[in-house]
């Protein structure tokens, strides 16, 4: 029995596709459970218990309240991968790939800004001027006691976004580095951090190019504008 010269080589296993990382406001989501509860409350007793034309107003009232509730309270995403940044704002859908990002900037809000000049907030990562200063004096309480360190070492899963960290770890709460040593930050601040680490990475690879694309969210704008309608039909009439 013969044995070939030359045997083509073993076929390699595909690299492993992450599954997106999301990130979204506990506060926002919160808040939208509270205005949801009480809008739908006054709605439905409007409708059940008033008379006349009130029961109509209620009605074309909650739905066009209802969807711009749900759209900056629970709508509010950032999608992120090893590929592309997907933002999902209250109105738009925005998909950045890394090639196309230039900056990752934080300030009183924190944006996305593409390389043709195109700016996008990051609505689903608020800023929070209390948990700034938070951050600030535990970090100087953790530099005076000289212990960065210990402190430090507890911030968004123990590492960045890049390289294969990414797949592994988690998007953490609260204050932290992302690694011992590293300034400690709000959770915000750390997030933005790490996406730019994972900008910086990925920017130049192949699966990470492409357009950037926006689609708008006609599921939330249509039945406002629809309530919208209705309602000033309804106050016209008289």
């Amino acid at each position: 029995m013969t044995t070939p010269e030359h045997e083509s080589p073993a076929p390699q296993p595909p690299a492993p596709e992450y599954h997106d990382r999301v990130r979204r406001s506990s506060g926002g989501i919160a808040c939208g459970v509270l205005l949801l509860a009480v809008v739908l409350w006054l709605g439905f007793d409007a409708m059940f218990t008033g008379g006349g034309r009130t029961p109509w107003l209620a009605l074309a009232g909650m739905i066009l309240v209802v969807p711009l509730v749900v759209a900056f309270t629970f709508r509010p995403a950032v999608y992120v991968n090893e590929n592309r940044l997907r933002v999902r704002n209250p109105f738009r859908v925005i998909v950045l790939p890394w090639a196309q990002v230039a900056l990752l900037r934080s300030g009183y809000s924190n944006e996305a800004v593409t390389k043709s000049g195109g700016k996008y907030q990051l609505w689903a990562v608020p800023v929070s001027l209390r948990a700034r200063k938070r951050a600030a004096r535990a970090e100087a309480r953790a530099a005076t006691a000289g212990e960065r360190g210990a402190v430090g070492g507890g911030g968004l899963g123990g590492g960045s976004f890049g390289g294969g960290a990414f797949g592994r770890g988690g998007l953490g709460r609260g204050l932290g580095g992302g690694a011992a040593g590293e300034p400690i930050r709000a959770e915000a601040d750390q997030f933005m951090v790490e996406l730019r680490e994972l900008q910086e990475a990925r920017e130049s690879a192949e699966t990470a190019q492409g357009e950037v694309t926006v689609r708008w969210a006609y599921e939330i704008v249509g039945p406002a504008v629809a309530g919208a309608v209705v309602l000033a039909v309804l106050l016209a009439v008289g």
